[in-house]
């Protein structure tokens, strides 16, 4: 398995990842038209001064995380963590956080926020032992699965 910078290219392997991830949770769409950043999923980062970072195995995408520096001073913030439920629990998940907590250090950041939707319980559980703490606030996306979104804060020392 390899860790890579993501292409433009690689936006149908991460939505087939991501439609995989949803299939697990009952209610959760994978909708195409709701993620237009995969249509270009490296410049849409790379456009926002950030980085999108998959895993490759066997010439499949097996998980990705973008890291990005907000708005806020000292802040960055991760997007699409997925891991293929293959994959779980193998130590890729650790590979990728460190990759974009790397990133991310590098550019300032003392904090590190991300979202994630209340049903992905294990994905809450593997962010608390990486040390984030849920943060008493939630989000609604108004998208085809009626979404709702907790938020994950991690300070860095």
């Amino acid at each position: 398995m390899i860790l890579r910078p993501a292409t433009d290219a690689d936006g149908p392997a991460l939505a087939a990842l991501i439609a995989a991830t949803f299939a697990e949770y009952p209610g959760c769409l994978f909708i195409d038209e709701e993620f237009s950043e995969l249509k270009a999923p490296a410049s849409h980062y790379e456009r926002q001064g950030g980085r999108l970072v998959v895993a490759e195995s066997a010439g499949r995408i097996v998980g990705s995380l973008a890291a990005v520096m907000t708005g806020h001073a000292g802040r960055g913030e991760l997007f699409k963590v997925y891991a293929s439920a293959d994959r779980r629990g193998s130590g890729l998940a650790q590979a990728l956080y460190g990759e974009g907590e790397a990133l991310l250090r590098q550019r300032g950041a003392d904090t590190i926020i991300l979202w994630s939707d209340t049903r992905f319980l294990r994905g809450h559980r593997f962010y608390e032992k990486l040390g984030f703490v849920p943060e008493p606030v939630e989000r609604y996306l108004a998208d085809a699965s009626a979404s709702w979104e907790f938020c994950f804060r991690k300070r860095l020392n």
